[in-house]
C-alpha cells in the first residue's frame, strides 16, 4: 500500500495556477519567506521598569526640559494600543472562522451553497440547529463577536485566551470587503492614519518588518502616508532591545552615575553654547537662528541620551523573552512555544512594544495564506496559529489591565468547491480551491478591561447591524453596494481608523484629521461605526 507523507505546513506553496513567484510580497504570500512584525509608534502608556518615568534624573528642571521641549513622549499620547495582523496571501476569514451574514447581520444566515463556497459543508453551517437547545451548534459568541464553533482563528484564541472574566471583556466587528487577490498592492495597511489619530509614541513612531512604506505586505493608502514616520525594521526579541543603545557608560557606572554625567555633559555644553556665534546671528538675534537650532540640537541631544539612559540602561527591560507574563511557567507561551515558532517570538516582540506602550500600534504580518489548492487542513493548521498569536495579544492585554483594538486582514480570500477534507487536520471541511476575492471580508475585535465595548444602536436589531458593518449575499459573495468600503480598500482602511477614533469618542474628528475621505457624512459614518467610546482621558501605565 503506498503511503503519502505528511506535508510541512511551512514549506512553501507551488501552485501550479500560479507563476512562479518574482516579488518579495508573492514569496511571502506563498511562503517561501518568512513574515515579521511591525510597530506604529504611540501609544498611552508611560515607559517604565517598574518605575516612576525620569525617577534617576538629579535636577527635575532637566526632566521637564526632555518633555517639554525635545519632544520625548513620556506618557505617550493616552490612545489604544492598536495591533493589526497581516496574512499575506489571501487567508479566509467569513464562514468558516467569522460568521457573515445578510442585510440582518451576522446571524441572519446564508444560503447552504453560500456557506459551502466559504468551506463550510451542510452538515456544519452555522443555522442547523439543535432540537434539544433551540440553539445553534456552530455559533459561538464567548468573544462577542459571533464565529463558527469551529473556527481555527477561535479555537486558538481560546486556547491563550482562557480566564471567561478576560473572555467577558472582549468584543468586535465584521467588515465584508473585497480586496485583490495574491497582491501587496491592495491599501490594506491602516497604520499611518492611526497615527494620524493621535498615536505618538514614547520611545518610537513606526517600526515595521521590512524596508517598505508600510513595514508589511500589504500597502498603506497613499492619502495616510508621512514617510517621517517611515517603520524600522523589527521582527524578533533582539531587534527590540536593539532599538535602545546607551553606548558603554552603564556598563562602566551605575545607571543612575550615567545619568548624571549626562546631566553634567548637557550643563557645561549648554554654558559654551551661550557664547557660540553662529554664521548668520545678527544683534539684537532675530526670534529664530541658526544659532538657536545648533543649541537645541546640543542640548536635546544630551538629554535625550540622559533620558534613554534613565529608562533604558537596562535594554533587557524591553526583551519579551524575560518578560513572565510572556514567557514561563505562567506566561502565555511555554519555553517550548517560544522557542520554536518565529511566529510567536515576532507576536511577543510586538505585543511587549504595543501593550507596555514602548509603541502604540503595531502590524504583525504573517506569511503563506495562500493555501488553496491542496488539503484544507494546511489553512486549518495555520489559521490556528494565527489564532494563538491573536489571543495571545489580548491575553497580554487583559493582564496588563489595557484597552487594545486588534484588526485582521488579508489580501483577497478563497473558495471551496465541496470537496471534502477528511483528514484530522482537515476536520471535514471544504478543501479550498481557488482564490476569490468575492469571498472577503476583514474584522477586529476590541480588549476593553473596564467590560465589553458596547456595541451602537437601541434595539438588538439595530447592535447587530453595528456588528457587521455591510453584509454579504445569499451565495456567500460580498454585496458591494452595501458599504462605501465593501469595493474600495482605501475606504476600509479609513473606516478602520474612524472605528480607532470612535473608541475615544472622537469620530466628530475624522472628516477634519482626512479631508477628501470617501465616507460620506456624519450619519454615514455613524453606519459605519460599531462600539461607543471606551476611554475617557489617559490611559495608565502597566507598570
Amino acid at each position: 500500500m503506498l503511503k503519502i507523507s505528511k506535508r510541512n505546513y511551512d514549506d512553501p506553496l507551488r501552485h501550479e495556477s500560479h507563476a512562479r513567484p518574482r516579488t518579495r510580497r508573492e514569496f511571502l504570500s506563498q511562503g517561501f519567506i518568512g513574515g515579521a512584525g511591525m510597530c506604529v509608534g504611540g501609544a498611552s502608556i508611560t515607559i517604565g521598569s517598574g518605575k516612576d518615568a525620569h525617577a534617576l534624573f538629579l535636577d527635575p528642571e532637566l526632566a521637564d526640559i526632555v518633555r517639554n521641549q525635545c519632544g520625548v513622549a513620556v506618557n505617550g499620547s493616552g490612545k489604544i494600543p492598536f495591533i493589526c495582523f497581516d496574512l499575506a496571501g489571501g487567508s479566509s476569514s467569513a464562514g468558516s472562522n467569522v460568521l457573515v451574514g445578510k442585510q440582518g447581520g451576522q446571524l441572519d444566515f446564508l444560503s447552504t451553497a453560500g456557506y459551502e463556497r466559504q468551506g463550510l459543508p451542510g452538515d456544519m453551517i452555522p443555522s442547523i440547529m439543535n432540537p434539544q437547545t433551540g440553539a445553534s451548534d456552530f455559533v459561538d459568541q464567548q468573544l462577542g463577536l459571533a464565529f463558527h464553533s469551529d473556527s481555527a482563528f477561535l479555537r486558538g484564541m481560546l486556547e491563550k485566551v482562557t480566564s471567561p472574566a478576560n473572555r467577558a471583556n472582549i468584543n468586535g466587528a465584521v467588515i465584508p470587503a473585497r480586496s485583490e487577490n495574491d497582491t501587496g498592492n491592495n491599501p490594506h495597511n491602516p497604520m499611518y492614519g492611526i497615527a494620524a489619530a493621535g498615536a505618538g509614541g514614547s520611545l518610537l513612531d513606526l517600526i515595521g518588518s521590512d524596508n517598505s512604506d508600510s513595514g508589511g505586505n500589504s500597502m498603506a493608502p497613499m492619502s495616510m502616508i508621512d514617510l517621517t514616520k517611515r517603520p524600522t525594521k523589527v521582527d524578533r526579541p533582539s531587534d527590540v532591545t536593539g532599538l535602545v543603545d546607551v553606548g558603554d557608560l552603564t556598563s562602566v557606572l551605575s545607571q543612575q552615575d550615567a545619568v548624571a554625567v549626562m546631566e553634567s555633559i548637557y550643563r557645561i555644553s549648554d554654558e559654551k553654547m551661550k557664547a557660540v556665534r553662529v554664521y548668520g546671528d545678527k544683534d539684537p538675534l532675530p526670534p529664530v537662528t541658526s544659532a538657536d537650532v545648533v543649541k537645541d540640537m546640543v542640548k536635546c541631544g544630551y538629554l535625550k541620551s540622559a533620558d534613554l539612559a534613565d529608562r533604558f540602561g537596562d535594554p533587557t527591560t524591553l526583551d519579551p523573552a524575560n518578560d513572565p507574563q510572556i514567557v514561563g511557567p505562567a506566561g502565555i507561551f511555554t519555553e517550548a512555544e517560544f522557542a520554536s515558532s518565529r511566529e510567536f517570538r515576532k507576536t511577543a516582540s510586538v505585543m511587549k512594544m504595543v501593550i507596555n506602550g514602548f509603541a502604540g500600534a503595531g502590524t504583525i504580518e504573517m506569511g503563506g495564506y495562500d493555501y488553496h489548492g491542496g488539503r484544507r487542513a494546511e489553512g486549518e493548521v495555520k489559521d490556528l496559529r494565527a489564532g494563538r498569536c491573536m489571543g495571545a495579544c489580548l491575553e497580554y492585554a487583559a493582564r496588563l489591565g489595557q484597552p487594545l483594538m486588534m484588526y485582521v486582514f488579508s489580501d483577497g480570500s478563497l473558495s471551496s468547491n465541496g470537496a471534502i477534507d477528511n483528514s484530522a487536520d482537515g476536520r471535514g471541511k471544504g478543501e479550498w480551491v481557488s482564490d476569490n476575492q468575492q469571498t472577503a471580508a476583514t474584522w477586529f475585535m476590541v480588549h476593553n478591561p473596564n467590560g465589553a465595548a458596547q456595541l451602537l444602536g437601541g434595539t438588538p436589531e439595530e447592535q447587530a447591524m453595528h456588528q457587521q458593518l455591510g453584509y454579504m449575499r445569499s451565495n456567500g459573495n460580498v454585496e458591494t453596494a452595501a458599504t462605501p468600503v465593501a469595493n474600495n480598500v482605501n475606504q476600509l482602511a479609513q473606516a478602520v481608523v474612524l472605528n480607532y477614533m470612535a473608541l475615544h469618542g472622537e469620530q466628530g474628528n475624522f472628516a477634519s484629521t482626512f479631508p477628501g475621505n470617501g465616507l460620506g457624512n456624519a450619519a454615514l459614518q455613524d453606519s459605519l461605526t460599531a462600539f461607543a467610546p471606551i476611554v475617557n482621558g489617559t490611559i495608565s501605565n502597566p507598570t
